[in-house]
């Protein structure tokens, strides 16, 4: 059995067991040895921490789908657990471009992906919705064909483009479960009641629900009772540590301040952390 396969099937069961599963983002190997390390089973890219390591602003085509690759194949060799990536858009408008980013997905180590319907176009931001449904029916077509087992989600993007519509986010996730997505998701949302709406709507397909934003009170132990299989943290982890870097480095610009610099992990401990 290939490593991927095993990887493919372990990523599969964790989504069954009776425990939400935490994906943690790391942005690098680095950050994903880390992440390892502390004990995490399985681990997801994320495009914005990838493009602020970049210097880039989070915007879609800031990266390159061949950059998007290459750092997702870092993260996959960096470690022994299965990764699953942002996929952002597929790369492309048409249902081809998605069928095509998915096996090249698979091609670097990936056992997972998602495919946003989010467009990049700030006039007409969310895909219609017979392109949006054909765009993740042809990811799952792709990624049913592969010779791994290949997690595919897809994500509704209304809540986080000024589109609060429960509704619509609804009954483009019941037909993305429909055209064979194995997990759902739709970021942005933050209470209680359009969670457990969109749990309900699906089932028994698992939800995945990003976390980490001061908007969404809820613990993780509160998301588990409602029925969430899969919770995710995005860009948060990067932001935490690009945050504490900046606070130091700022101190210290203007005010001379060594304190922060202080609070910096020891040397050997994070260097025996990337030992192997």
């Amino acid at each position: 059995m290939s490593i991927y396969r095993e990887r493919g099937e372990r990523l599969r069961s964790l989504h069954q067991q009776a425990e939400l599963l935490v994906l943690p983002n790391p942005w690098d190997a680095g950050s994903a040895k880390m992440l390892a390390a502390l004990g995490f089973h399985a681990l997801a890219t994320t495009s914005a921490g990838l493009a602020f390591s970049l210097g880039r602003r989070d915007a879609e085509g800031a990266v390159s789908r061949d950059e998007a690759l290459a750092n997702a194949r870092a993260i996959v060799e960096a470690t022994a657990l299965p990764v699953v990536a942002d996929l952002e858009n597929g790369y492309g408008d048409t249902p081809e471009d998605c069928a095509a980013t998915v096996r090249l997905a698979a091609q670097v180590g990936l056992v997972g992906g998602s495919i946003e319907d989010a467009t990049g176009h700030a006039d007409a931001p969310i895909y219609p919705f017979e392109l949006a449904v054909a765009r993740i029916r042809a990811s799952v077509a792709a990624a049913r064909a592969l010779d791994i087992p290949f997690t595919l989600t897809a994500r509704a993007e209304n809540f986080l483009h000024g589109r609060a519509d429960l509704d619509d986010t609804i009954r483009r996730l019941v037909a993305y479960a429909e055209a064979g997505a194995d997990v759902l998701y739709a970021p942005g949302l933050t209470t209680r009641e359009q969670i457990l709406a969109v749990v309900e709507a699906v089932a028994p397909k698992p939800v995945n629900v990003l976390v980490g934003s001061p908007s969404l009170a809820l613990s993780l132990d509160e998301l588990a009772q409602l029925g969430v299989k899969r919770v995710s943290l995005g860009s948060n982890l990067a932001r935490v540590a690009y945050g504490a870097f900046l606070q130091a480095a700022t101190g210290l610009a203007e005010r001379g301040d060594l304190s922060g610099a202080r609070q910096a992990l020891p040397f050997d401990t994070i260097n025996d952390l990337f030992k192997g």
